[in-house]
């Protein structure tokens, strides 16, 4: 009876502290003790204390003393992953032990917090072992006799066998024991890791859970998983990253049976979570070169029940630009995963496009076909065939023309960062064999595209970034060439600094056309500051030739400028200034660019 009044009575100074405990002010929370930049900064980061003390939001003092008591095992984590097993934490409460303090009966405020951290002598390994390893296994740099004993690096190594295991097959291995001893005479530390690797398993049998709208013998398809081969977590991947490329769904997850057949067979569930059928979106942007325009589209993630993708869209720009009159297109693009293989699709596009530019206008209508192949979440390749008839109008004239089309394409992205590239290269190129039906000649189209980035220093981190774009057209002379097909230079994808579509061939008499070959070279020294400023410094270059491949006999044109980057959640906003250095308006104009994500 005694027991539960005295249990009732603790629950009464509960309830009491609560509403009675008045909440702090600004927590001042001093860190002491003798440690590295690096374990200061983690410390700092790891400490709840200190978080709510760079917070605006008021607590009262009982969640003040719960966050103290918190910090007691959170530091010694941060401590245990520098190799500190010996460190002793103190943490005062306006002059109280934080752990001395009774939770259900707490002080009524709490004005200061003192932190105090004395790490003592790092820890380093005397014995470090693991075992058996699988074949090839890179085991973590600093897992041997003499490092600093970090326990994230036993957890690494651990990880490290265990994935070397598994990527012989060896789905289920595990930590079979650890011995772990500490010897505070010396601060070293004995580790010794045993794994079990279990048997080598294959693939068994793939089951889906959680579809709704898209039919289950679909997703089999798409996912490809080889059943019956050797088990692979890089196969395992592979087949997850298939299904999230459909874009028909929130969430793919891969989840391994807890136990294999009695054959040696691993079963696999395939759990998903569908997104929306339907989704429409619209935009507007507004420059001062290119003028307004607006843009819409509608799309369907699971046309047909198979994850099918149809995206119909339309766009409109050049409003009151200086690029010359109104653009628009109308298009249809029709997506079908996994239709030859698990890897290559199918596409079926229509589109109705006018381009009116500077020097020429073209409007036209394409329809195409073709398959498009994704090798790695880095290359991927395509081929089809088109139709296209349009009707044109340059210096040369007008023109009408019909042509089949053969696009193949390669793009290889190894960027670490689509908008904001730091490190890696960017590939894209492709070649249009193109038979002209009438109005036009046989010939061949060709683009490339090539960035490459290299980042340097860690703090301020500079980036040299380099672009080459190289075009050629094979085949038709000037005067009976396609004219959406020749090429200009000048603008913001080009050289920066000129006017858009300024440099082309001229014939005299302020008649203008594009050239058969174009050449492109553009710098970057792109600087970062501590916060979400960068600065940028460029230089371009562009080169238009009436010949087929660049031989120098052709005008060219360069242009340099500065230009800032403020680094958002969606990529930098790009602000840049450029002005001509070589051409006709050397020196005569200023053009400035705003947009999202680098310019290249």
């Amino acid at each position: 009876m005694s027991n539960g009044l005295l249990i009732r009575g603790g629950l009464v100074a509960a309830v009491l502290s609560v509403l009675y405990s008045t909440p702090s002010d600004a927590l001042d929370v001093t860190l002491q003790g003798a440690m590295s930049e690096d374990l200061q900064a983690d410390i700092e980061g790891g400490s709840l204390l200190i978080e709510q003390s760079r917070s605006e939001t008021e607590v009262s003092a009982q969640e003040t003393v719960a966050l103290a008591q918190a910090d007691y095992q959170r530091l010694l984590a941060v401590l245990y992953d520098y190799g500190f097993y010996g460190a002793v934490i103190r943490i005062s409460l306006d002059g109280r032990e934080a752990s001395a303090i009774n939770s259900v009966s707490p002080p009524t405020r709490v004005d200061q917090a003192r932190i105090t951290v004395e790490p003592g002598r790092p820890f380093r390994f005397d014995r470090a072992e693991v075992g058996p390893l699988a074949p090839n296994t890179e085991l973590p740099d600093g897992f041997r006799s003499g490092e600093p004993a970090r326990l994230s690096l036993l957890r690494d190594t651990v990880s490290a066998a265990t994935e070397g295991w598994r990527a012989e097959g060896h789905a289920k291995a595990r930590l079979q024991s650890q011995t772990v001893t500490a010897r505070h005479s010396d601060q070293t530390l004995n580790v010794g890791l045993r794994l079990d690797p279990g048997p080598r398993l294959r693939f068994g049998e793939l089951n889906v859970s959680g579809n709704e709208a898209v039919r289950a013998e679909r997703i089999l398809e798409i996912a490809g998983l080889p059943m019956g081969s050797v088990y692979s977590p890089e196969e395992l991947e592979r087949a997850a990253a298939r299904l999230r490329r459909t874009g028909a769904f929130r969430s793919v997850a891969m989840i391994e049976a807890d136990e294999p057949t009695a054959d040696g067979a691993l079963p696999i569930t395939a759990r998903v979570s569908e997104e929306k059928l339907r989704r429409f979106g619209f935009g507007a942007e507004v420059s001062t070169v290119e003028g307004l325009s607006f843009s819409a589209f509608w799309l369907h993630r699971n046309l047909f029940g198979g994850a099918e993708r149809l995206r119909l869209e339309a766009e409109i720009e050049g409003i009151g630009g200086e690029t010359g009159g109104t653009d628009f297109l109308v298009g249809a693009l029709y997506q079908r995963p996994a239709t030859f293989n698990e890897d290559t699709g199918l596409y079926i596009l229509g589109e109705i496009e006018q381009q009116d530019e500077v020097n020429f206008f073209s409007r036209q209508a394409t329809i195409g076909v073709g398959m498009e192949r994704i090798a790695s979440e880095e290359r991927s390749y395509r081929l089809g065939i088109g139709l296209r008839r349009a009707n044109t109008r340059d210096a040369f004239g007008d023109n009408n023309y019909t042509l089949f089309l053969v696009p193949l394409g390669a793009t290889f992205d190894y960027r670490d960062k689509t908008l904001d590239a730091r490190r890696g290269y960017f590939l894209d190129t492709e070649i249009q064999p193109f038979l002209a039906i009438d109005g036009a000649d046989h010939g061949v189209l060709t683009s490339v595209d090539l960035r490459t980035y290299r980042t340097f220093g860690d703090e301020r981190p500079t980036t040299i970034a380099l672009r080459g774009q190289l075009g050629s057209l094979i085949g038709p002379g000037l005067s009976v060439a396609p004219a959406d097909f020749l090429f200009y230079s000048g603008g913001s994808d080009t050289v920066r600094g000129h006017e858009y579509q300024s440099l082309g061939v001229d014939l005299g008499g302020g008649r203008i056309v594009g050239g058969r070959s174009f050449l492109g070279l553009s710098a970057e020294v792109r600087m970062r500051t501590t916060g979400n400023l960068g600065y940028v410094g460029f230089f371009d270059v562009g080169y238009i030739g009436e010949e087929v491949f660049p031989d120098g006999s052709g005008e060219w044109h360069s242009g340099a400028g500065v230009g800032l980057r403020y680094d958002t959640p969606i990529g930098p906003i790009r602000l840049d200034v450029g002005v001509p250095t070589s051409g006709d308006d050397e020196g005569s104009s200023v053009q400035v660019y705003i947009g999202i994500g680098q310019a290249f």
